[in-house]
């Protein structure tokens, strides 16, 4: 590597270039700062202040004492959703079902004659008196109360309040495709947790607070892909282990909110600096009019609102009058029961068909998927799924560092017939494929 510069920016300058003309390969380990400060018969310092720019600037990832090492391009992951007008039967695109949503045209009916300007508070008073009653009884500390585009938008700007390219952040694995998203984009780094059915293994936690990460998101219920959440036993466990990294940003991402049919159990604890408890709306209002409840600590909280108020990011007060309206209405009550009820029948109705037909799969599940373990890659399963008509999801996008596999099956629209059917074809084929690897084994 052919370095000349004497100063931080030089140094940053020359490599950013080389590593841009190819010159430099992901991968590629670069010089320790005495080695290329003896080189260029400069300061360490110097190095290390060039080492870092590259560093925010996601040119490199740094690695401790394993090193500085150029970083490997952002690669194309899966997103949620399916393609339109498919010919298979839709099993894969983790949507709620259209039919449980409240029509548009009735939650136009609750809008406010009052337009949004410049400069008004970013929750109306309606809808912020309603997201207090909601998160107060589930925390039992003081919190400020901010709104977003949903979990995913406050999971990012939280995230950008706080931290810089190359730290890394400890999540679930199998992790939530749009956490995985968020970090890459964020140049981020995941650090995995292995998860059981209680959730966050607290051993795989340890060990990546013991290593560093600035930040932990964790999914308190419906886990996505697996629909596994906290046990309290569990809960209690994580927010022992937190307590003694009170600097950690913790992140709760409780996306399933109303419709979950398990207890929320807080894993924050009293002395922990930065913390939110994020809850979503979307998955009763519908993913286009995407909301999401932000509770926090007052320093985290200031910072969202700089760049909420930042433009136009606030959220659309017309959408806020919308789900105000919608929330309070006589019948919200009962129209979110009668979707918790729908939604845990089909996933029981799912596993139960599955277990008779000798498929191995959790009894523990939430949310609006049935996550299924496999002991290989998903791939064949997915293809011989969609030759019978079942479109899937393969479970490898969601895998970080975990040896396992899987497919998730989302159940949101699921009938009777129809449940019998994919139990029996998914268990049809995976007895097929024990066949033919005990036959190969012989």
């Amino acid at each position: 590597m052919k370095i000349n510069g004497k100063t931080a920016g030089d140094i940053f300058d020359q490599i950013r270039a080389m590593i841009q003309a190819g010159e430099l390969a992901p991968g590629t380990v670069l010089p320790t700062l005495r080695e290329l400060a003896s080189e260029l018969g400069i300061n360490r310092n110097t190095v290390a202040l060039a080492y870092k720019r590259l560093t925010d600037a996601g040119f490199v990832i740094s690695r401790g004492r394993n090193g500085t090492i150029v970083r490997e391009p952002i690669a194309a992951i899966d997103i949620e959703g399916s393609a339109p007008d498919l010919i298979l039967r839709d099993l894969a695109s983790g949507n709620p079902s259209a039919s449980v949503l409240p029509p548009v045209s009735q939650l136009a009916t609750y809008i406010e004659n009052t337009p949004g300007l410049y400069g008004e508070t970013l929750i109306r008073p309606k809808l912020e008196t309603l997201g207090l009653e909601w998160l107060q009884p589930d925390l039992n500390t003081p919190f400020d109360l901010n709104l977003t585009n949903g979990a995913v938008d406050a999971v990012e700007r939280v995230l950008a309040s706080y931290l810089i390219a190359g730290d890394r952040v400890a999540v679930e694995d199998p992790c939530f495709l749009s956490s995985i998203s968020t970090l890459r984009h964020s140049r981020l780094e995941a650090a995995p947790v292995a998860i059981d059915v209680e959730g966050m293994q607290i051993e795989a936690l340890s060990r990546q607070l013991s290593a560093g990460v600035q930040a932990v998101i964790i999914t308190p219920r419906a886990h996505n892909p697996t629909g596994f959440g906290l046990s309290a036993g569990r809960a209690e466990g994580i927010r022992t282990l937190l307590a003694s990294y009170p600097q950690v940003l913790v992140i709760v991402d409780d996306h399933f909110s109303l419709l979950s049919s398990q207890e929320y159990h807080h894993v924050v604890p009293a002395n922990t600096r930065n913390w939110v408890l994020i809850r979503s709306m979307s998955k009763f209002l519908g993913p286009d009019l995407r909301m999401a409840f932000v509770a926090s600590d007052a320093e985290t909280s200031q910072r969202l609102r700089q760049r909420l108020n930042a433009g136009t990011n606030w959220v659309s007060h017309i959408l806020q009058d919308m789900a105000a309206g919608y929330m309070s209405s006589p019948g919200f009550k009962p129209s979110m029961l009668a979707a918790r009820e729908r939604y845990l029948g089909q996933r029981q109705r799912l596993v139960s068909a599955l277990q008779q037909h000798g498929v191995t799969v959790s009894g523990h599940h939430d949310g609006l998927n049935v996550w299924v373990p496999l002991a290989q890659s998903s791939a064949t399963t997915v293809m011989q799924m969609a030759h019978r008509g079942w479109l899937i999801r393969p479970g490898e996008g969601f895998i970080l560092d975990n040896a396992c596999s899987g497919v998730r099956i989302t159940v949101s629209d699921l009938d009777e017939p129809e449940t019998e059917l994919i139990a029996k074809s998914l268990a049809g084929i995976l007895a097929q494929q024990r066949q033919i690897q005990a036959i190969n084994r012989a």
